[in-house]
């Protein structure tokens, strides 16, 4: 599955293991693209992948509620809840917050 396909966490919960590796790997190479072009968060943000992949795949977000600690490692947070193209498209990179934001989606 492609990561721009992705529109809510509903969307990876019937993928098997290779495909979240591949969206994994998706999403670390749009991470680094984004802040390499703009500045950013790269360590944390890579370092969260796999774990907020599966604390999406467990879960049932935005029914369940999901705290995230450290407002800078919500990239792939935002990717899985319908906002990756922001993180895709380079001239989209600037109309998306680099912190957590309740007002960017449900």
């Amino acid at each position: 599955m492609k990561l721009i396909d992705i529109h809510s966490p509903q969307d990876i919960k019937p993928l098997g293991i290779d495909d979240l590796k591949d969206l994994a790997k998706q999403m670390r190479a749009a991470i680094i693209n984004y802040t390499s072009t703009i500045g950013g968060h790269v360590g944390p943000n890579l370092g969260d992948v796999e774990a907020l992949i599966g604390v999406h795949y467990v879960f049932d977000a935005p029914k369940d509620k999901i705290v995230i600690d450290v407002s800078h490692q919500d990239f792939v947070h935002k990717m899985l809840t319908g906002r990756a193209q922001y993180y895709l498209d380079k001239s989209m990179f600037t109309h998306i917050g680099e912190f957590t934001d309740p007002k960017e989606s449900p």
